[in-house]
């Protein structure tokens, strides 16, 4: 059975960090294009960042570059989302997706285009 399980999220006061991990289970990440997500409550699902399968591309949304770190773990399947200087307007659900396909640098698409999701984890920042 496929499945991507997320970890990661919490509570944390603005100006701090978290990491997310998208860890795979039946499948091996490194053939994968990853894409984090992001959706607030009332807002639409926004792409956050993505790195590549074959050429580690990475990519970011305007409103976390130069806060926010991807990156990958062959040995451990798990792909994670290091998160600084959080800010009150990042507290959302996030969730992974896996493709196939060499997405990076895209961040958008439907969400049945990918083929496999996360079940999200909640990240709040507030004081």
């Amino acid at each position: 059975q496929v499945q991507l399980v997320e970890s990661g999220g919490g509570l944390v006061q603005p100006g701090g960090s978290l990491r997310l991990s998208c860890a795979a289970s039946g499948l091996t990440l490194d053939y994968y294009d990853i894409v984090y997500f992001r959706q607030a409550p009332g807002k639409e699902r926004e792409g956050v960042s993505c790195i590549g399968s074959s050429n580690r591309r990475t990519h970011y949304a305007d409103s976390v570059k130069g806060r926010f770190t991807i990156s990958r773990d062959n040995a451990k399947n798990t792909v994670y989302l290091q998160m600084n200087s959080l800010k009150p307007e990042d507290t959302a659900v996030y969730y992974c997706a896996a493709d196939r396909r060499p997405l990076c640098p895209a961040l958008g698409g439907p969400r049945n285009s990918y083929d496999y999701w996360g079940q999200g984890t909640q990240v709040t920042v507030s004081s």
